[in-house]
């Protein structure tokens, strides 16, 4: 079901029900500050499953998930004071971190080496969800087929699964740019919307 919400102040009546659907283990197509993703509740793993089947992504396949700022993130992931750095300068934004995860991490978000991807979109939608949800969502952007889809009319129609779409009409072609904060010092992984000046 498509539902058409305002970018910048999302009605919270259409964030409730997103969210109703996130607890009834639905998932959902959400707006980011880079592309349209798939997400749902993180301790939900038959949602979770279903966006694996959804996206035909192979099981070792890593997928990150969006908090609601840096405090959440703490909760989540091992954070060094230099990675706390830089993730405050670089958060809200279009950047997703590889961190140590925490115990409060399901299993099967874990990737290899018990580490996690987490994201701070500079969007209100997610942020939204996330606050109302109270704890945080898959992020895995709407690719199909290895096309990134930037049409919610498209999206609901190459994932019949999904429960909500949240429309904020056209979104964008290039994710975001992963930064591995495990070691020494920042790695980026992939480039992508955001700057690598860092």
């Amino acid at each position: 079901m498509r539902i058409p919400i305002h970018a910048e102040h999302p009605e919270p009546r259409k964030i409730r029900h997103a969210v109703e659907a996130l607890r009834r283990g639905g998932v959902i197509a959400y707006p980011t500050d880079t592309v349209y993703a798939l997400g749902c509740d993180i301790f939900e793993k038959k949602a979770l499953d279903r966006i694996y089947l959804m996206k035909q992504m192979k099981k070792d396949h890593p997928v990150a998930f969006v908090c609601s700022d840096l405090s959440d993130i703490a909760r989540y992931a091992v954070v060094e004071d230099p990675a706390y750095r830089l993730m405050r300068r670089l958060t809200p934004g279009p950047y997703t971190f590889i961190l140590r995860a925490s115990r409060d991490v399901p299993r099967v978000l874990r990737m290899k080496r018990s580490q996690v991807g987490i994201r701070v979109p500079d969007h209100p939608v997610p942020q939204a969800i996330v606050r109302e949800l109270g704890n945080p969502i898959v992020s895995t952007s709407a690719v199909w087929q290895g096309e990134q889809l930037a049409d919610p009319d498209e999206i609901d129609a190459r994932f019949p699964g999904l429960e909500r779409v949240l429309d904020v009409g056209f979104g964008g072609l290039v994710p975001s740019t992963v930064v591995d904060l495990t070691g020494d010092q920042p790695r980026v992984v992939r480039e992508g919307a955001g700057p690598v000046d860092f």
